[in-house]
């Protein structure tokens, strides 16, 4: 199954399992969304739980905070990550904060799905990587999945969580196929506790490869690039551990610590600006937990600080192989 396509079926299976989930967001109805991320889901569920909406993506949040306070479940997709500002002050005054706000009365369990990342060749606004603005607003959950499987099993817990979810998928994996297990998630959200169970597996991260040598971290788009990376290095005798973080907020900095005392060298990996990026929380952390059995200075690989580039100009600007391995290789001299 495709990384899209576990996204549909995973959508699918949770407005199944419940009525209340409603899908909103511009051409996601009978197009299937610019991706057909959304394709046949209003054809079996109809345009009352398969919204289109108007291109306004901060009447889009608005209207699921609204509904959602009612409770209802909605999940919108924003059509790019780039045009998720509009909404910014939606989610991040309103729906990060009502919980708080109303002292535990008011839930808003509201998903928030997002393209987002490059590598597609896409125009300006197209290829952003927000997450950071985000993780930085308490209040909300932060998770990208890397896998079908995670794609298929992390929609369907991020929508049964009580708290608000930005979801953000990479777009550059959306044809990555893997198998999936459609059984595990099911039994998972079925159980008396499913919502709460679901809400703290898909904060996990997730050891995608075991290593011993350095502790190669990433989420999203960049974790198949640490593989690749991995297997290079490996050829040459380096073995590395990859970590696929799954969620940026709550960020578990347990599982990554643990393998950084394992190994004694990290390398933190994502498309955002590596300037006040995930990867700068992160590395603070494993200085502040695993300093006495470090090697080397975390070191971080990411984008630069300026804004993202035209479509040709894009893998200048992105992680790529020699970046990560250049990486690897230095802190490999200390």
């Amino acid at each position: 199954m495709t990384l899209a396509g576990a996204i549909n079926r995973g959508l699918r299976a949770a407005m199944d399992r419940d009525e209340k989930v409603l899908l909103m967001g511009e051409d996601i109805g009978q197009l299937g969304g610019v991706f057909r991320v959304t394709d046949g889901l209003w054809k079996d569920f109809g345009p009352e739980r398969v919204m289109d909406t108007p291109l306004a993506e901060s009447g889009i949040v608005g209207t699921a905070i609204g509904m959602s306070m009612r409770g209802y479940r909605p999940v919108v997709e924003i059509q790019f990550d780039g045009f998720i500002f509009p909404a910014f002050d939606q989610i991040t005054t309103q729906l990060a904060k009502m919980h708080y706000r109303s002292q535990g009365r008011i839930q808003l369990p509201v998903v928030v799905r997002v393209p987002f990342a490059g590598g597609i060749g896409g125009l300006e606004h197209h290829s952003e990587s927000p997450e950071a603005l985000f993780a930085h607003t308490a209040g909300l959950r932060v998770i990208s999945p890397a896998t079908p499987q995670d794609a298929f099993d992390m929609i369907q817990q991020a929508i049964a969580s009580p708290d608000p979810v930005i979801f953000l998928e990479p777009k550059a994996r959306y044809w990555d196929k893997g198998e999936v297990d459609e059984t595990r998630v099911d039994a998972q959200l079925s159980g008396e506790d499913g919502a709460s169970a679901g809400t703290a597996e898909m904060s996990r991260g997730r050891v995608a490869r075991q290593g011993t040598d350095v502790t190669l971290v990433a989420y999203g788009p960049t974790v198949r690039l640490a593989l690749q990376a991995a297997e290079l290095a490996g050829a040459d005798g380096t073995s590395i551990e990859v970590v696929d973080l799954r969620s940026i907020s709550p960020l578990d900095s347990e599982t990554v610590v643990r393998s950084a005392k394992r190994t004694g060298r990290v390398v933190i990996v994502h498309e955002a600006p590596t300037t006040y990026g995930p990867g700068a929380e992160l590395s603070a952390r494993v200085a502040e937990q695993a300093f006495f059995h470090l090697h080397a200075p975390v070191l971080r690989v990411g984008g630069f600080h300026a804004p993202y580039p035209g479509a040709k100009l894009e893998h200048d600007y992105l992680p790529n192989l020699d970046r990560v391995l250049d990486a690897v290789d230095r802190v490999m001299t200390h």
